[in-house]
């Protein structure tokens, strides 16, 4: 087998049983015995992918209040503590309290040691371009520790868009994982852009996962037109290279990640995997291809399967 370098994955998802009373079971139930485990299972299947490292973070649900985020921040730390070399975490935030939000952010990072946050795409529909929501990410330049701008499910003002002249299975999943989930995002990105949210806080860091939510495949075609999107500081082409961060989490095809390797530095690319939803062994043989493929050098495969998560986040994989 491929000798692969240490690995950190960092869009590895958990479910907390007060969080997931909130929403139906059901969106989550087939691999809901995975999600609630952190613990033994947990580690068995990181080893079985050779994952030296996971960031664990909420699965999408609805915003929690300012107490729940906060008590569902302790009752994680408290769980990965017996696995602290093997486990790290993003916090939930109140993102409907933004103040409270930004504090929790600095409990979480400076108290219960977190790695930064991971927050849904969107607020009932919400994007972040709206000045309400910065005082989180003021606080996150401040602190400087990276927001993960996550897939959430179509809000009810959305949803219908993906509604047609098909079954409504079908319109759920072109809401999320088929497309919706990663244009939104793409979009969300775009939009923080041209809110002039990078002028703000030009050392903020964001992480997006999917490959870049499409837009390392559009951005040849979008940054010209950015240009008419009103005067910035810095072009979006600058800002995407400086301030955005990738994982490649779900994707696991060599083609979308040679489209990235091109749009993005190297050192802005991270592995990573999206478990449950997708398997360590999965994620193992893509690293593995990858190597094989002579798509990066041994250096660079280094700085995507853990080196730049390292720097990033401030952690170590220890083997």
């Amino acid at each position: 087998m491929t000798t692969l370098p240490l690995v950190i994955t960092l869009e590895e998802h958990y479910v907390s049983p007060d969080l997931l009373a909130q929403r139906a079971v059901d969106d989550y139930s087939y691999v809901l015995s995975k999600l609630t485990n952190l613990g033994e299972e947990r580690i068995k299947d990181m080893d079985a992918g050779s994952v030296t490292l996971q960031v664990l973070s909420h699965a999408a649900v609805n915003a929690p209040s300012s107490d729940l985020a906060r008590s569902t921040n302790d009752k994680l730390s408290a769980a990965i503590q017996p696995h602290s070399k093997r486990l790290a975490a993003f916090a939930i935030l109140p993102m409907a309290d933004p103040h409270d939000a930004a504090d929790e952010l600095s409990r979480a990072t400076k108290e219960l040691y977190f790695v930064g946050a991971l927050i849904n795409n969107h607020l009932d529909g919400r994007f972040y371009d709206d000045p309400f929501f910065w005082p989180v990410f003021e606080r996150a330049q401040e602190l400087d520790v990276p927001i993960y701008i996550h897939p959430t499910f179509p809000s009810e003002n959305t949803k219908q868009q993906y509604e047609g002249n098909y079954p409504e299975s079908t319109a759920y999943w072109l809401g999320i994982a088929g497309w919706g989930w990663h244009a939104d995002t793409g979009l969300h990105i775009l939009r923080l852009f041209a809110s002039g949210l990078f002028d703000k806080f030009p050392a903020l860091k964001i992480i997006i996962g999917h490959m870049g939510e499409l837009l390392p495949f559009q951005l040849d075609r979008i940054v010209p037109m950015s240009e008419r999107w009103g005067k910035h500081e810095r072009g979006l082409r600058q800002v995407w290279r400086e301030n955005i961060w990738v994982t490649t989490s779900g994707m696991f095809s060599l083609a979308p990640l040679a489209c990235l390797l091109h749009a993005s530095p190297v050192e802005h690319i991270m592995f990573s995997i999206d478990y449950p939803f997708s398997s360590n062994e999965t994620g193992r043989k893509f690293l593995e291809e990858v190597k094989k493929s002579g798509l990066v050098s041994e250096e660079d495969l280094e700085k995507i399967a853990y080196r730049n998560a390292e720097r990033l986040l401030k952690v170590r994989a220890i083997e």
